[in-house]
């Protein structure tokens, strides 16, 4: 006499399948957030010791490469090579003139593995953080 057939062992293989089609997914979303909160930790701290850095030059030229050094050494930190030079404004007037404030923008493109086959027109998410910092009202009056 037969026994009939059961369904042992399928349990095994649809908790593989499930698991697969659900984890899959899951560390992509997880990875990409991880991605884009390290990109906003770097350009938020990399305005920061820019501007700090710029507001503290002697001069304007040296205050652009003091600026640019600062942003790719925090920007280095977080794992991102490949961000431009910040974009420095002073709003109330000349720059580094006592008093006056200076803004400092950093931005970065987070570049998500996959994104561009899905969404062709977007191929990453914009991060952007800016500082104002303000220009010691006791240093010297710089000359541009």
């Amino acid at each position: 006499m037969r026994r009939p057939r059961g369904d042992e062992g399928n349990a095994l293989v649809e908790f593989t399948y499930l698991a697969i089609v659900l984890m899959v997914p899951l560390v992509y979303v997880l990875t990409s957030a991880f991605q884009v909160q390290r990109a906003a930790f770097g350009v938020t701290e990399a305005a920061r010791q820019a501007g700090r850095a710029y507001a503290r030059a002697d001069s304007e030229a040296t205050g652009q490469a003091r600026a640019a050094a600062a942003t790719a050494l925090a920007l280095a930190d977080q794992g991102i090579d490949d961000a431009g030079p910040p974009a420095i404004s002073c709003p109330d007037g000349p720059c580094l003139t006592p008093g006056s404030t200076v803004r400092v923008t950093v931005s970065y493109t987070v570049q998500l593995p996959g994104l561009s086959a899905v969404f062709p027109r977007r191929t990453g998410i914009p991060v952007q953080a800016s500082h104002v910092e303000v220009v010691d009202t006791f240093q010297p009056g710089v000359a541009p």
